[in-house]
């Protein structure tokens, strides 16, 4: 597995102390980003922001936090990108008429063409996000009100975008006519908070209210939470990998609760696999709900047959490809009693380039495992992403040039077995009442749910939030 998604944003409005609960929130949705981080407060007369390289604890202390003073803030984690404290979020942006702090989980598909009008008409950018597109095209609005300053932005905007803009006195949320991105409304006190993870209003006592709907604008200031739409819902398309890798297993998207959903996974796999073995164990972390469902369903005891080196920092230097070839033993261990002289079937989430699942399969063998039989709680990853994963292209992607027993036969596992995209669908396509969810599967299946334009960068090609 080696796909990461590249952002998180939080924010928090009517709250005395809101750039500590924002830090907090940031703290629980650390997973989603590592790279850098950054907070945007307001006092009801200025924004002011802190942000830097790093996890959240390495770039705020509580000198900084104390320097932070405002009821209301917005916050954001981010994967990787291009170098450069000014292309970490939120973007900060003041100007004569009032100032603006952007904060964007996705990618804008149209985000190419949309710079090249604007620098054609005068406008200079200062970072390499395309959040600072949405800046320019709200900054350049002839609307008055900011409203609608916003909504005539994002009717110009295409792609995957959960965003969180905030000025002196309020703050505005959107999420994108599909909804490819998680976004949500949560409550503490008389504070209203946004995430795009639930798990974040657990540390913070928040309650979780519901999720922003796709085409939706939010407005919340001191009169209390407005809603409105600035277009009409397309087809509902919620990203699939949030509910087979990114979120945490103790959050909920649309209706559906992680864990549950990834263990009802491995119980579908269980029954696509019908595979024989000794033990069933998970690749930590994110494919261990699936691999407790695959047991259950199998009827095959699970084991730990895999330990995470929580200690490993992700400034490692690996200074030759030997010891980069090593990396994976720097993650991951197998515990040799659990796995000698058995049949092993390891459950992962996906297989992206195959490197990893190789190395695995080689260390369960190594180990002494007899067979290892590997298990994927989701379809072949045959297309790339274009809304704010790191997906590569279709030349990286293992399953797009190789069939399922060439994969097995690189990775050299005794059997591979991926998840049906109709299996997917079956588990996890309705909610808790048998709503229809609706989910993304562009990348198993090719089947984009919005315009794809023909220079639309990948989201690794340029900069990620």
């Amino acid at each position: 597995m080696s796909i990461n998604e590249v952002c998180s944003v939080f924010g928090i409005w009517g709250h005395p102390d809101a750039a500590r609960m924002t830090y907090y929130g940031l703290h629980s949705l650390q997973h989603r980003g590592q790279e850098g981080a950054g907070i945007v407060v307001t006092d009801g007369e200025r924004l002011k922001g802190i942000k830097g390289d790093g996890l959240v604890n390495d770039v705020f202390d509580e000198k900084k936090l104390d320097s932070l003073k405002g009821n209301g803030a917005i916050g954001h984690v981010r994967y990787t990108g291009k170098s450069g404290i000014e292309n970490i979020q939120p973007l900060l942006f003041h100007s004569s008429s009032g100032s603006l702090a952007l904060s964007h989980s996705g990618n804008l598909i149209n985000a190419n063409d949309l710079k090249h009008q604007l620098e054609m008409q005068g406008s200079i950018f200062q970072t390499n996000t395309d959040t600072e597109v949405l800046a320019h095209l709200i900054k350049r609005s002839g609307y008055l009100a900011t409203k609608d300053k916003v909504k005539n932005a994002l009717s110009m905007v295409k792609g995957a975008y959960a965003l969180i803009m905030m000025t002196e006195n309020e703050l505005i949320i959107a999420q994108d006519p599909n909804g490819l991105r998680p976004l949500s409304i949560g409550k503490v006190g008389d504070a209203y908070c946004v995430a795009s993870e639930t798990c974040a209003y657990d540390l913070i006592g928040a309650e979780y209210i519901r999720d922003v709907e796709p085409g939706e604008l939010i407005i919340i200031n001191d009169d209390g939470i407005h809603e409105e739409r600035f277009s009409l819902s397309g087809s509902n398309a919620m990203c699939t990998m949030e509910y087979v890798y990114f979120s945490r297993p103790d959050s909920d998207i649309r209706g559906i609760n992680i864990h549950t959903a990834r263990k009802k996974l491995g119980k579908q796999l269980a029954i696509e696999a019908n595979i024989e073995g000794d033990v069933v164990t998970g690749v930590p972390d994110s494919s261990i709900s699936s691999a407790i469902g695959f047991a259950e369903t199998a009827g095959i005891p699970y084991e730990l047959g895999l330990i995470k080196n929580r200690y490993v920092g992700r400034t490692f230097i690996k200074p030759t490809q030997e010891l980069r070839e090593q990396g994976v033993k720097m993650k991951l261990s197998p515990v040799r009693r659990v796995v000698e002289g058995k049949r092993v079937i390891m459950v992962d989430d996906s297989i992206v380039r195959g490197t990893t699942s190789r190395r695995i399969v080689r260390m369960l063998k190594e180990a002494g495992a007899t067979e290892v039989h590997v298990c994927i709680s989701s379809p072949p990853m045959t297309n790339p992403c274009f809304y704010g994963i790191d997906v590569s292209t279709h030349e990286e992607l293992i399953a797009s040039n190789h069939s399922v027993e060439e994969i097995r036969e690189i990775i050299g596992a005794d059997s591979l077995t991926f998840l049906s995209v109709e299996g997917m669908m079956k588990v996890i396509g309705k909610d808790d009442l048998g709503k229809n969810c609706g989910q993304c599967m562009a990348c198993f299946t090719g089947e984009y749910p919005t315009e794809i334009f023909p220079d639309t960068p990948l989201p690794y090609e340029k900069e990620m939030k």
